[in-house]
């Protein structure tokens, strides 16, 4: 799937906003990926997934025993990303602010992880979630996303595939220029508090 395929997703289901968003790196931007909506329609979810599995190397791939991802954000595509792989999805949460896997979900001892994510900016909520990982017994071999915002700056301390890389810019609080900042906030991610 080449990127303007996957942009065309995108814009196909109103997923691609613009106004003035908090993002929950914290810093600001005039568009936003709201990649639940992208995801809303289970064929397009299973067609992204087929096309991010195939970013990874193929001895990669044999390697995984699960997928797990960060709710909210992760969750459809982590389950998509199990599917294409034919491997558990499994989910991370985090009821008090830090990562923890809950539902009665675990790791066995040493299991090869393959991180999920829809979209990473500062790699700040995939590294939580590999400590996460790490945390509770596994070994995060590789991290995936539908997006790279990040403009290939994130160091997530794994090898990271990226289905398209998208680079809007963002602001640190302080540094939002005037014509955004005249803009409501908006907080659509999940870290909306």
């Amino acid at each position: 799937m080449t990127d303007e395929e996957v942009l065309s997703e995108f814009r196909a289901s109103e997923a691609l906003l613009e106004g003035h968003f908090m993002l929950s790196s914290g810093r600001h931007s005039g568009h936003y990926l709201q990649c639940a909506r992208v995801l809303m329609n289970p064929e397009r979810a299973g067609r992204l997934a087929m096309a991010l599995a195939q970013k990874l190397p193929r001895e990669l791939r044999g390697e995984i025993d699960v997928v797990v991802s960060p709710a909210m954000g992760g969750l459809i595509i982590g389950h998509e990303m199990g599917r294409a792989l034919g491997k558990d999805a499994i989910f991370l949460e985090r009821p008090d602010g830090e990562f923890h896997l809950r539902r009665g979900f675990r790791l066995e001892p040493g299991a090869k992880v393959l991180m999920v994510e829809d979209v990473v900016t500062t790699g700040l909520s995939s590294r939580e979630a590999i400590e996460a990982v790490k945390r509770e017994g596994g070994e995060v071999v590789a991290e995936v996303s539908l997006v790279d915002r990040s403009a290939g700056e994130a160091d997530l301390g794994v090898p990271y595939y990226a289905l398209v890389e998208i680079n809007f810019p963002t602001f640190a609080n302080g540094e939002v220029p005037e014509g955004l900042a005249r803009i409501p906030v908006t907080k659509p991610g999940s870290r909306a508090k």
